[in-house]
Order: C-alpha cells, then structure tokens, then sequence
C-alpha cells in the first residue's frame, strides 16, 4: 500500500477511562500492506491550537472489516478534540507512513517492552508474529493498575508480564527491574514508551548483547522529512524519525 491522504470514517470511538481512548476507523482502500511499526499523521480539524498534524500508531488491524485502530492518550488539544470524535465522524490522514519493526527469525526468543500509550504499536507487532508462528513475551508497564486496559487483547498474541510503579499490579517498579529479564534470555527485544524507559532498556540490551529496536515517539509535523523537526541522532548523522524511523536499532542511536 502506498502513501496516501485520505478522509476516513469514524467507525467507533472506545474511551477507557478518563485519558485515553481507541479510533477504529475505515476508508475506502483497502488494507492490504500495513507494517508493524508504522503510524499515520492525523489532521485535527477547527482549531488554529493545532494546526500540526499528529503522529499516532496504527494499533490494530480487522482485514475482515477493512478497518484498523489507533490507541491514543489525552495529553493536549489535538488529543483531546480527537477525544470528542463521534461514529460517522470524518478524519483526515496520511497513512501509512515510517518503517517498520524488523521480524525475528524462526527459533529467535522475543520480548516486547511497551510503557504507557507506548504499548500501542507492540499488539499488531505481536499479531504478525503470530502469524509467523511466533509466540513472544511482553512486558507492559504502567503508572498503576487504573492506567490498564486491553490486556485481554495482549494475552491473544503473547505471554504477558506487567509492573506498576505503585505495585498495585503485577511486579513493583520499573520494567526493567522485572524479575523476568533475570529469568530468561532473549534474542531480541522491542520497546516503545517513555525515552528514559527505551534508553533504560537500550543499556541493558547493550550490555547483555541483545539486539533491540525502539519506536521513538519524536514530534512530527509532517510525516515525509520535509519540516525536519522529527530529527534523531545516529552513528550515521541527524535522520528524520519520520522517514527514517519511528523504528531504530539502538546501536545507531546516540544514546
């Protein structure tokens, strides 16, 4: 599927809570070629608050119904306008866009490592794995137990490990504290969340020769490497998120 702006259709609007919400929205194409990993740029209509496109991760994918999700957090304006969208509701996107996560090999062990909203594009990943015939592990971390949702979604698709930061689910702390990364040994590790979480990650994958890729969560106004202002630095100079993200090993990070 190539590049494309498109007006799509509200199909539902999910709230969970008071601050984050799921979008399943449906368009005309038919969707045929989404890769894990990639997000789309989201128009936020009647306000000149927010005029910027957002950059949301595609979260999950019905190929039966022609329809995907996105899995957003309230954390401003234009998340909050997008918040108070109704079925049958319009919405403009350019869709899909960025790379995309790189799959393991057949016998690799995986684990997956999701904090807050950044647990959205970790579901699709799991479901291509899946499908690949890969049953990998998950690490989901939250602020506390009022903050999770879907995990009913993430235990279809992979063994599912949770922290709190208050312990008031599963273990207490932060992920990377979890007794399961003393436990088992991994050949690849995904991650998305919070940067300190993914740099805190990024450390004990370098240090235990685990081969890790991150989805950064940089700002995007545009979402094609013309506003520059997405840039990330690597071993192999400034990149734009955008392009050539959102996904990068860690070893090409300047972290």
């Amino acid at each position: 599927m190539g590049k494309r702006t498109e007006d799509l259709r509200i199909i539902e609007n999910k709230h969970l809570g008071q601050d984050f919400f799921i979008l399943e929205l449906a368009g005309s194409s038919k969707i045929t070629d989404f890769k894990p990993g990639q997000f789309v740029q989201v128009k936020i209509e009647g306000s000149q608050d927010t005029f910027l496109r957002r950059p949301i991760s595609i979260y999950d994918i019905d190929y039966e119904r022609n329809t995907f999700k996105l899995f957003i957090q309230i954390v401003g304006k234009g998340s909050a306008a997008l918040s108070k969208l109704k079925s049958g509701d319009s919405l403009n996107l350019i869709y899909p866009l960025g790379n995309y996560f790189t799959l393991p090999g057949e016998y690799e062990k995986c684990l997956l490592i999701g904090g807050g909203v950044g647990i959205a594009p970790l579901l699709f990943l799991g479901k291509v794995m899946n499908s690949n015939g890969s049953l990998p592990d998950m690490l989901l971390g939250f602020r506390n137990s009022d903050r999770i949702f879907e995990l009913d979604k993430f235990r279809k698709v992979g063994n599912v490990f949770i922290t709190t930061e208050d312990g008031s689910a599963g273990e207490k702390g932060f992920v990377t504290g979890h007794s399961i990364l003393s436990e088992k040994k991994y050949d690849r590790i995904y991650c998305c969340g919070p940067e300190p979480m993914m740099k805190a990650v990024a450390s004990y994958c370098k240090i235990n020769s685990i081969l890790c890729e991150v989805s950064l969560e940089n700002l995007m106004a545009c979402g094609f490497g013309v506003c520059l202002c997405c840039i990330a630095e690597t071993v192999r100079g400034n990149l734009c998120s955008c392009t050539d993200g959102p996904i990068f090993n860690v070893n090409d990070l300047k972290w």
